[in-house]
C-alpha cells in the first residue's frame, strides 16, 4: 500500500505542476522526499498494531527477550518492508519527474542513509498511540515534526546535483547521524511507550 501511495502521489504532482520540465527537476529531490515520508507514515501505525490486538505483544512483554530488542526488531523490520522499496522506487520516479540522471546515486545513497531513520521515529509515535481510536491523526502530528531534519538534509544531498555545486558529503553524514541515533535511541523510547500502553 506504501508503494502505491508513493507511486500515486508523485504521479499525480506533475500533472498539477505543468509540463515546465526545468520547475519539476528542480523541485523533484523535495517532492521524492516529501512522498518517502508520507507513505513511510501510511504504514507506521500497523508495526505494533496486529501484535497488540491478538495478545502477542502481551506474551513478548513477559517473555525472556529485553523489550527494547523486540521494539527495534519491528522497526528494522517496518524499514526492511516499506522503508528499502520506497528507496527501489525513488530512482523511477525521479524519471516522471525530470530528475537529472547524475543525480540518482546520491538520491539512492540520501534514502538509504535516512530511511532508517524514518523507520525508528515511526516506531515510536506507533507505540505512544498503541491501542487509541483513530491513531492515525496523532500518529502524523507526533511523527511529522521529528521527519523535518531528514527531509531538510535529505533534500540537501540532493539538490547539488540539480541546482549547483555545494557538498554532497555533510547532508549525507548528517543523515548518517540521524540514523544511527534513533537505531540507538528509539527501541528504549518504544519499549517505554509499551510498557505503558500493555499496562
Amino acid at each position: 500500500m506504501a508503494l502505491g501511495f508513493y507511486l500515486i502521489v508523485i504521479v499525480i504532482i506533475p500533472l498539477g505542476l505543468g509540463p515546465n520540465l526545468n520547475l519539476l527537476a528542480r523541485i523533484a529531490p523535495g517532492i521524492l522526499w516529501v512522498g518517502l515520508l508520507l507513505a513511510a507514515l501510511l504504514s507506521a501505525g500497523r508495526i505494533f498494531e496486529s501484535d497488540y490486538e491478538d495478545g502477542t505483544l502481551d506474551v513478548i512483554a513477559t517473555g525472556p527477550l529485553p523489550l527494547p530488542v523486540v521494539a527495534g526488531a519491528k522497526c528494522l523490520a517496518h524499514w526492511v518492508a516499506t522503508g528499502i522499496p520506497l528507496v527501489l522506487l525513488a530512482p523511477v520516479l525521479g524519471l516522471l519527474l525530470n530528475l537529472p540522471l547524475s543525480a540518482f546515486p546520491s538520491l539512492a545513497l540520501a534514502m538509504l542513509a535516512g530511511t532508517p531513520a524514518v523507520s525508528f521515529i515511526a516506531g515510536i509515535g506507533a507505540s505512544l498511540t498503541l491501542g487509541l481510536r483513530r491513531s492515525g491523526l496523532l500518529l502524523a502530528l507526533l511523527v511529522v515534526p521529528l521527519y523535518v531534519p531528514i527531509l531538510i538534509f535529505g533534500v540537501s544531498s540532493v539538490t547539488p546535483y540539480v541546482s549547483g555545486p555545494n557538498s554532497l558529503w555533510q547532508p549525507l553524514l548528517i543523515l548518517c547521524a540521524l540514523s544511527l541515533a534513533s537505531i540507538v535511541l528509539a527501541p528504549f523510547a518504544a519499549a517505554a511507550a509499551l510498557r505503558n500502553a500493555l499496562r
